[in-house]
């Protein structure tokens, strides 16, 4: 039989799981529900749980479509391998030290709302680590407080992998020690805690959302934005629109509203009205997160019906599916959510060579004597950052989209 080793800090961790509520210890700390106001600058802190989603964009496409009528920026400091003093950021020798490079790029953000994610990389010192973790994380929202600014705290997510020289249940119980500490510190000090750790464990035994055992996939990250929606309070919700055609025209309940209805099915047009835009599911995400909209039409004829959006043809279905209900996965919405995605991952591109430049050392480290006149190349990368955060601020308003139904011709 072979020997478990069970210390008192999993002891500890195993009665904080049972008794600690993280939406009760919210409401005694008083909270208030999460709002984005004009002129926030919102900060995404951590290490490569937040890196990585350069590549996708998902985390701030949720937030800027969320509040489409808000004037936000968005920051990514995401660093791999980083912790809560900044180890990850020792690119180049002192000065400035790894924990300045920290607090300096926090400190340039300006940020009024910082979304902190840390504790994977620490949590491998085990519960050894802990209080020293504890002590840099406290250090950190110390800082981050000074300079006015929220903070919104994630747990750590678990590793999966399927390689048998992890011993994977000591490093999650770790990583749920090191999460479980993170949401003790939130509650003391009044913060908002999002538990992420407990949704993507469950998530990933219903499809891939890891890769390498630590990171999210694009599926992953498409997940998690939900998960941090859920977490801030938004809810949610599949939408149903319903239309019921008869002789003497149509009827509109639910989301969908009449424009023009007569006895020719050809002149049925109509509208979906949209609070913020969706975004694009894909096979696997719907595997996890299911949210297409469902439009009902009951009345037809028996036969096939396409459904059009501003003349773009995007489902044909028989009468009988469209009165069952059927889901809205593409539209002119979609494509407009793409296009900010795109637009999202190319500002943070050159946001990402502006702060972490090729030759750091020589531009920006103790070696800039040599070749410091380049600071003022980096800096001129914010006539198109600014460009570009302009395009997402005229394209993140839902456009009004009329819809029309039509016989699919035999």
């Amino acid at each position: 039989m072979r020997k478990v080793s069970v210390t008192f800090g999993h002891i500890l961790l195993l009665l904080f799981t049972i008794f600690y509520k993280p939406g009760e210890a919210r409401a005694q700390s008083k909270i208030p529900v999460f709002d984005l106001r004009d002129g926030d600058r919102v900060v995404f802190l951590g290490n490569s749980l937040f890196e990585n989603d350069f590549q996708y964009g998902y985390l701030e496409l949720a937030l800027t479509t969320r509040f489409p009528e808000k004037n936000v920026t968005f920051r990514n400091l995401g660093w791999s391998g980083d912790n809560v003093w900044g180890d990850g950021r020792s690119t180049f020798t002192n000065p400035p030290t790894a924990y300045e490079h920290l607090m300096q790029n926090i400190a340039k953000t300006r940020p009024t709302v910082v979304f902190l994610g840390y504790g994977g990389v620490e949590a491998q010192e085990g519960e050894a680590g802990l209080p020293h973790f504890k002590d840099g994380l406290n250090n950190l929202l110390n800082k981050i407080d000074s300079l006015g600014a929220k903070t919104i705290l994630l747990s750590t997510i678990p590793v999966m992998s399927g390689d048998t020289s992890i011993n994977l249940s000591k490093r999650n119980a770790d990583l749920e020690l090191y999460a479980s500490a993170i949401a003790k510190i939130a509650a003391d000090r009044g913060k908002q805690f999002i538990d992420i750790y407990k949704p993507i464990l469950e998530a990933g035994k219903k499809t891939t959302i890891i890769e390498n055992g630590v990171h999210l996939n694009k599926t992953g990250y498409y997940y998690l934005a939900n998960v941090l929606e859920n977490g801030l309070g938004f809810k949610n919700e599949k939408r149903t629109a319903a239309i019921s055609v008869s002789k003497t025209g149509a009827e509109a309940s639910a989301n969908a509203k009449i424009l023009k209805s007569g006895k020719d099915l050809a002149d049925l047009q109509f509208v979906i009205p949209e609070k913020f835009l969706p975004i694009q599911p894909s096979p696997e995400t719907e595997k996890l997160v299911d949210l297409a909209p469902i439009l009902k039409v009951t009345g037809l004829k028996k036969g096939f019906y396409t459904l059009s959006a501003n003349d773009d043809q995007i489902v044909t279905a028989s009468a009988k599916d469209w009165e069952k209900g059927v889901e809205i996965k593409h539209g002119p919405s979609y494509y407009q959510s793409e296009e900010i995605r795109d637009m999202i991952n190319k500002k943070n591109e050159l946001h990402f060579f502006q702060y972490r430049p090729i030759n750091e050392t020589y531009i920006i480290g103790f070696r800039a004597y040599e070749q410091g006149k380049h600071v003022k190349d980096l800096e001129d990368q914010d006539i198109l950052i600014k460009y570009l955060e302009g395009q997402i601020g005229l394209q993140r308003m839902p456009k009004v989209i009329v819809y029309k139904l039509s016989a699919l011709d035999n």
